[in-house]
């Protein structure tokens, strides 16, 4: 059950979240609900008492029945975003601006790097990640004034690089939609990653801008294994409905590329060699991979869902890990490395994908976008008469 949206903008509330739960709630990824790095209380489980049972480090009882994980529903709030274009200078992807309709992903991967950010507004990059949604209503509206700024430039906007666009509570919201609808219009260059099946909803919208070489998507798949698939990315669509959606964006003649995205040693790396072929035989013309990375709170989320769903195998992965950073570590910030890795492990990688690459016809060039087409998009209103 969703919670109906609010039309009232985003406002931090106190927060205290709870260190550890017992075990996984039916549907969430995260097995707890650690506290964000910016909290100066937690809640713990006190194990002394002889049953499984929340107690407030003041002694508060929280309510919940012994042993029995809370199950959140998903809530969703509202949000009146102050700008849309986020824009990074990184030398490790090919975009500098990008866009993303919503905060925290009801998807539940595990594994996601953007699960901190939840901090940043007094909510776990646990549960509360997946649960506890921000939608940036007025994204389209936004997106229009800056496209049609006077000193506006167009260059590839990447959609989806936090959180997926294409999460469930876009089926409601529409949001994803509506921006693509303003790029559309201003035939703007535009990316979209994702690991939904929605996005098959705006072929309409993708196929004519494809053919003018505006836009082309990747499609993220992980596994082929639909059981590990439902443990560390509960909510999202079927590793087999992904690469049919790969199948019926290529058929519409939209260029689609697919993401192993993240390789985790001894959890999904065996499964390479199949993805690739799958995604070819799909239609795919390319093949892009990053191994995983672990930041901030990341690294507890990550390494506590290992010990609870993986405990025979939690020290080989993390062992195998740290040897993919130069600093011994399970995470490493550095530009070029942080993504792929380094060291013999990641080098042993990189040869697999490449070679999968050429074995199964991905090696096409990922499509380079055009910009002379651009048309700065038609301002309604008053705006428009500036």
């Amino acid at each position: 059950m969703r919670a109906r949206p609010s039309s009232v903008p985003i406002v931090p509330v106190p927060f205290v979240p709870i260190r550890a739960m017992p075990g996984a709630a039916k549907g969430r990824g995260a097995v707890g609900n650690p506290p964000g790095r910016f909290e100066r209380h937690v809640r713990q489980i006190d194990e002394s008492l002889g049953w499984s049972q929340d107690i407030d480090i003041d002694g508060i009882d929280t309510g919940r029945p012994p042993g029995a994980p809370p199950a959140p529903i998903t809530q969703v709030t509202e949000e009146q975003a102050r700008s849309i274009i986020s824009r990074n200078q990184s030398p490790d992807v090919r975009f500098d601006q990008s866009i993303n309709p919503y905060r925290g992903c009801e998807h539940g991967c595990i594994y996601c790097y953007a699960r901190p950010n939840h901090a940043y507004v007094g909510l776990s990059p646990g549960q509360d990640f997946e649960s506890r949604l921000f939608v940036k209503s007025n994204a389209a509206t936004l997106l229009r004034g800056e496209l049609a700024a006077p000193g506006y430039r167009p260059r590839e906007i990447a959609i989806g690089t936090a959180t997926d666009a294409y999460q469930p509570v876009e089926r409601e919201w529409r949001v994803t939609r509506r921006v693509l609808e303003v790029l559309s219009e201003a035939r703007h260059p535009t990316s979209i990653i994702t690991k939904s099946s929605l996005v098959e909803r705006d072929i309409d919208l993708l196929a004519p801008m494809a053919r003018q070489q505006l836009a082309y998507v990747g499609v993220t798949v992980t596994t082929l294994d639909s059981q590990l698939a439902r443990l560390w990315e509960p909510r999202a669509v079927a590793p087999w409905r992904r690469i049919e959606t790969i199948r019926r964006l290529s058929e519409a003649g939209i260029p689609v590329s697919v993401f192993i995205a993240p390789i985790v040693p001894f959890i999904n790396d065996a499964d390479i060699e199949r993805i690739a072929e799958a995604a070819s035989r799909a239609g795919a013309r390319s093949l892009c991979y990053t191994v995983i990375r672990l930041p901030w709170e990341l690294e507890d989320v990550f390494v506590q869902w290992l010990r609870h769903h993986f405990p025979d195998r939690e020290k080989r992965v993390l062992s195998r890990l740290k040897e993919l950073r130069a600093n011994g570590k399970l995470n490493e910030s550095d530009f070029f490395t942080r993504m792929r890795g380094k060291g013999p492990w990641a080098e042993l990688i990189k040869m697999r994908t490449s070679l999968a690459s050429r074995k199964f016809g991905l090696t096409r060039d990922r499509l380079d976008l055009r910009t002379d087409l651009f048309t700065p998009p038609r301002l309604d209103g008053q705006l428009g008469l500036f």
